[in-house]
């Protein structure tokens, strides 16, 4: 039954074969840390393997992987559902009244953080559970004390892409689309190296932090290290929601670090990190896309086996999935309840300094070459010219696989010549 519910979702996501996947097999880390959030992926080669099987063991691996990060912080993480995780003892209540608080008190809840964020028009105040109670069976507490209240467990997401090192490899720069000098974009991720980001901000301890995969993605959008830039000159807000933090990449930490970049009137946000539905997430996005904010999300390393991916499946988000170097849809690319873009996403460099570059693959590093095709017609926040923005970047993707919108690449690769090839 377990592979007939597997070989069902690849055949709907209609899944290409690849020679390369990406399949978890240590416990997840950032940067060689064992046990923090972040990359929960890394390469093993499949090239005669079956599509059942590759898909079978992606979706395994992604629950080991959890699974392990877990046992490695188990008094700061705890398994909500089946491949979801979240702060343990953390629920976010979302707009609560002071009736329903004084409830949640009154049932054994603690208040341990209460925040406005002006620039949504949100409140979210984190309550602990009582000592050993888990996360669902409070949840559901809530729930029924105040079913007219939105609560959310405070979610973990993880970066999706791998960096490998470039020692033997050269750079061969490619041509970059045009852009407009001064365009802000935004990015949430773990840190950047300072020299790849104009402003930046951290929303977990220890933030900002410089971190590989960071400053990957910012590289890739304003060049250096030997990066050719998919935006050059652009504005980059960079906000780390990782930092130290074991628990770092959650829910509200992610909904702050939106916050600030909406105040900071940046137009275009890309995320290159995934995870669960959760309300209080889902709820961020819808009051940034209100104000005109076009975001743009990768939809994961996990394979097509795998649950849908958020940010990447809410409404109006851009989903983008990967290609490799021949235009092949990545093996390990995960799926969203749509999908709009490719981009390139493997046979690439991205920097790790000035000085050095790194092999990088994955979904998280198409995502930031789309924001740079969606900046470069997006020069300030304007909800009345989103649809158009978005046409224009359809009307330059190349349409890959079957003719018009598919499964596989959306609506057609975007940015095909802003990837530096790697070569060896």
């Amino acid at each position: 039954m377990r592979e007939k519910l597997i070989l069902s979702a690849l055949l709907l996501a209609a899944v290409s074969p690849a020679t390369a996947q990406l399949v978890p097999d240590v416990v997840p880390t950032i940067d060689g840390v064992v046990g923090r959030v972040g990359n929960i992926a890394e390469p093993v080669t499949e090239s005669v393997a079956p599509v059942v099987s590759r898909a079978s063991a992606l979706a395994r691996a992604r629950l080991d992987a959890l699974g392990r990060l877990v046992s490695a912080n188990p008094d700061r993480l705890e398994t909500i559902e089946r491949g979801e995780i979240a702060v343990r003892g953390e629920i976010i209540a979302i707009d609560p009244s002071s009736d329903v608080l004084a409830a949640a008190a009154a049932a054994g809840f603690t208040i341990i953080d209460d925040t406005r964020l002006e620039a949504l028009g949100l409140r979210t105040v984190t309550l602990r559970t009582a000592d050993g109670v888990p996360v669902r069976a409070a949840l559901k507490r809530l729930q029924r004390l105040a079913p007219d209240t939105a609560f959310a467990p405070n979610h973990i997401y993880w970066q999706m892409g791998k960096i490998a090192p470039a020692a033997t490899m050269k750079s061969d720069r490619a041509s970059t689309a045009s852009f407009p000098a001064g365009r802000r974009i935004g990015i949430i991720d773990g840190g950047a190296a300072d020299n790849f980001a104009m402003h930046q901000r951290g929303f977990a301890p220890g933030a900002p932090l410089p971190s590989r995969h960071g400053t990957a993605v910012a590289s890739l959008i304003v060049g250096g290290g030997g990066i050719q830039a998919s935006a050059p000159g652009a504005e980059l807000y960079v906000a780390d929601v990782y930092g130290r933090d074991p628990a770092g990449g959650n829910a509200r930490a992610i909904v702050a670090a939106l916050g600030w970049i909406v105040a900071e009137d940046v137009p275009v946000v890309s995320f290159s990190l995934a995870g669960p539905r959760n309300a209080l997430l889902e709820r961020a996005v819808s009051a940034v896309q209100a104000r005109g904010t076009i975001i743009i999300a990768a939809v994961g390393n996990d394979g097509p086996a795998a649950p849908p991916a958020f940010p990447a499946s809410y409404n109006g988000v851009i989903a983008v999935t990967g290609v490799d170097a021949r235009g092949r849809a990545l093996i390990e690319a995960g799926k969203a309840l749509h999908l709009d873009f490719a981009a390139p996403g493997a046979d690439m460099l991205a920097a790790q300094s000035t000085q050095d570059a790194a092999i990088v693959r994955g979904t998280s590093f198409a995502a930031p070459l789309v924001a740079a095709r969606v900046a470069a017609h997006y020069p300030r926040r304007a909800p009345d010219k989103v649809a158009m923005v978005y046409n224009q970047v359809v009307a330059e993707a190349v349409d890959l696989g079957r003719k018009g919108h598919d499964k596989i690449y959306g609506h057609g690769l975007v940015c095909e010549k802003c990837r530096t090839i790697s070569k060896k």
